[in-house]
């Protein structure tokens, strides 16, 4: 049974995600390119941190992954989009929405078990070894932002002192 009226826990963790989008959005939209592209750690190994345009591009990706695990336990065959980087922040946030919208379409257009389960060969093992129910990983979707947005408004800090 397809949930085309989303409710309950599923409607929270997905207004709580567009929440933590739009937070987002309203801290990079004024941004300009030399803002977006310069590069802000030298230092880091991790490519998706060094420049808020790297951040941005990683953050849409990995909002899709999040999206494909949940699509593949439920048996369909998705699979997880690549960074795309862009060259202004409107093309970014065209990209958050679009992510934002994809994900709640998997929840109205396919039938979703249980959100939350105890039993571990019903949870989601992702690339980096965790294994999460569908609310878990959800949750950690909206940490994702969040955690992405308070590291590009230090950076806008920074930029500015």
């Amino acid at each position: 049974m397809k949930n085309t009226e989303l409710t309950g826990s599923i409607r929270g963790l997905l207004d709580e995600y567009k929440k933590a989008i739009n937070e987002l959005i309203s801290v990079i939209k004024p941004l300009n390119f030399t803002q977006l592209s310069t590069v802000v750690n030298n230092e880091t190994k991790d490519p998706d941190c060094k420049s808020i345009q790297t951040i941005l591009a990683h953050s849409v990706a990995s909002g899709y992954s999040y999206s494909v695990y949940i699509e593949n336990s439920i048996g369909l065959d998705t699979s997880c989009p690549y960074d795309i980087t862009f060259d202004n922040v409107n093309q970014y946030i065209e990209a958050l929405n679009s992510m934002y919208d994809y994900c709640e379409n998997v929840f109205k257009n396919n039938a979703i078990p249980e959100i939350e389960q105890i039993d571990n060969s019903k949870k989601i093992k992702t690339k980096w070894g965790q294994q999460y129910d569908i609310e878990q990983l959800m949750e950690h979707a909206i940490v994702h932002i969040l955690r992405h947005r308070r590291q590009i408004e230090k950076i806008i800090k920074r930029q500015s002192d």
